[in-house]
């Protein structure tokens, strides 16, 4: 087994580059959320600088999705996806709401639908209207033909139950923040899904994951901050922001034994690849 210093962020000799040529992408950041605001276009400038030159921008309830339309319009290596998290199935109205996600989603740069799934770990919304929103996204995401973003937190049984009732998704999906066990991830993949691996990868007790991500194939593996939460050693328990991601590919790429340049473009390629992102 691989201790954890032998990969950690920390021990990378600083500071810490992609080589010439790389970069990445962060498929998944809450860029309208208040941590960023104070100075939101240096936010964008530093991941830019530090190599994150793509960076999707996830909606999880129809304010965000609009506000994440719009931040894509705004700035040039921004993209958006549109949906209704979990925690807001409660307050997801009738069929007016999934109306009014449609219309989002035709805007330019709509890249995936989400972030949608299950939480029964918070239960901030009934599990019954949790179980109603998510089947109805999973349609709508058909029609719509983007690819499925997909939050699932103590909700295996029945996220994967729904995936595969509802499936099959042609334009795929990703399982975000993924956080689980190799049992699980062999199932994801089974769907042909593809897995996004956080920061929480660089955390000392998160050695489950790592084994996940050992035995993950390279071209079923994403990235993301999940900005402003979950910042990877040696950033945690700051606010996450996108250049975070570089610490991040560098714990995988030494986990799989690859050169960060290899990790790089192979996970940039998937992002693309999935989300159809310019190359």
């Amino acid at each position: 087994m691989n201790d954890i210093h032998s990969f950690h962020p920390m021990n990378t000799p600083a500071p810490l580059s992609l080589p010439s040529g790389s970069c990445l992408v962060d498929t998944h950041c809450h860029l309208d959320m208040a941590d960023y605001q104070a100075d939101l276009a240096e936010v964008i400038a530093a991941a830019n600088r530090s190599g994150v030159t793509k960076i999707i921008t996830i909606g999880i309830d129809l304010a965000s999705s609009r506000q994440a339309v719009e931040l894509a319009a705004q700035h040039e290596c921004v993209y958006a996806a549109v949906g209704i998290h979990p925690h807001d199935a409660d307050k997801a109205g009738d069929e007016t709401t999934f109306r009014q996600l449609s219309e989002l989603a035709a805007a330019p740069k709509v890249v995936g639908f989400g972030e949608i799934g299950l939480d029964y770990a918070k239960n901030y919304s009934p599990k019954e209207a949790q179980l109603r929103v998510f089947a109805r996204q999973l349609e709508l995401a058909q029609e719509l033909r983007l690819p499925l973003i997909l939050h699932d937190r103590d909700a295996h049984e029945d996220c994967l139950r729904l995936l595969r009732e509802k499936g099959p998704f042609p334009q795929g999906g990703v399982m975000h923040c993924f956080s689980g066990g190799q049992e699980l991830a062999e199932q994801v993949l089974e769907l042909g899904f593809y897995l996004s691996i956080p920061g929480i990868v660089t955390f000392p007790k998160a050695e489950s994951l790592r084994e996940v991500v050992r035995r993950l194939p390279l071209d079923r593996l994403l990235l993301e901050t999940d900005g402003p939460f979950l910042a990877p050693v040696p950033f945690r328990g700051k606010c996450c922001r996108p250049e975070y991601l570089l610490h991040t590919a560098a714990a995988v790429a030494a986990l799989r034994g690859v050169s960060l340049a290899e990790l790089a473009d192979q996970t940039s390629r998937n992002a693309e690849k999935l989300f159809a992102l310019p190359a």
